[in-house]
């Protein structure tokens, strides 16, 4: 069941998401509040939500290849220390009141830029971790902690926002990338693949074509297309609902997510 905690490079990489997992949804419930304290508007908050998840979207396929071409540990390092920096950023305008709208719609953009490389570069990672013998060990541990941290983050940074206000969020979870830089630093993989040479376009075609032709791939990939679609607006949702409908606080948002 904890197979992949066996390996000393996975606990140090799946300690620091530990922390950095629960600092990340801490920062999406209060950006969600912050824009709808700056402008009482679903409409603006979705459009936050597109910035940040547009990226993903259009861009994840590149991360990925690109995740092939260089070495894992060094593009996550990069990717989570501009985390860091965008959302200590973003703290400081908080901290400060000199945050506007449409700072939090560039650095939604941003985020989910980064998002974009960042993903498929930690989830290919973990092969190198664990190996093949441990991998679905292994994905099924960080699946864990992400749903897991979905739940704590929320109702964490509800309490955090009733107390001590917006800004602190975004500094914790800027300060909880410390925790992945550190841990990551202290990984070694010995026996990497070598990079990648070939056209990144031909690979990116050569892969989708491999999703639609491999129906156990396929259906998947379809099923959630169709619900990120249509169940991921609760971001958009339930922040609205909370306010307007429920007439709750952040923390009352906190515990609804």
């Amino acid at each position: 069941m904890l197979a992949a905690l066996r390996h000393r490079n996975y606990r140090l990489y799946w300690t620091g998401q530990c922390v950095s997992f629960i600092g990340t949804w801490m920062q999406s419930v209060a950006q969600a509040w912050l824009v709808l304290e700056l402008t009482r508007s679903a409409f603006l908050l979705g459009l936050v939500g597109a910035a940040q998840f547009a990226p993903i979207l259009f861009f994840t396929l590149f991360g990925g290849a690109i995740a092939d071409r260089v070495p894992k540990r060094s593009l996550i390092i990069i990717t989570q220390a501009g985390m860091m920096i965008l959302a200590l950023a973003l703290g400081l305008l908080v901290l400060t009141e000199a945050v506007r709208y449409w700072h939090v719609l560039v650095f939604a953009a941003l985020m989910g830029t980064l998002n974009a490389v960042d993903m498929p570069a930690r989830q290919s990672f973990i092969i190198e971790l664990v190996g093949k013998q441990d991998l679905m060990n292994g994905i099924a541990l960080h699946s864990s902690l992400f749903n897991g941290a979905r739940v704590v983050g929320p109702a964490v940074a509800g309490i955090i926002i009733a107390r001590f206000g917006l800004a602190v969020c975004f500094l914790v979870n800027a300060a909880s990338f410390v925790a992945v830089l550190v841990q990551l630093s202290r990984i070694r993989v010995p026996g990497q693949s070598p990079a990648r040479t070939g056209r990144m376009w031909g690979e990116i075609a050569e892969g989708l074509r491999y999703v639609r032709r491999t129906p156990p791939i396929f259906m998947p990939v379809l099923l959630l297309s169709v619900v990120s679609v249509f169940a991921i607006n609760f971001n958009v949702l339930v922040p609205v609902l909370a306010r307007e409908t429920l007439g709750q606080g952040a923390q009352g948002l906190g515990f609804l997510l």
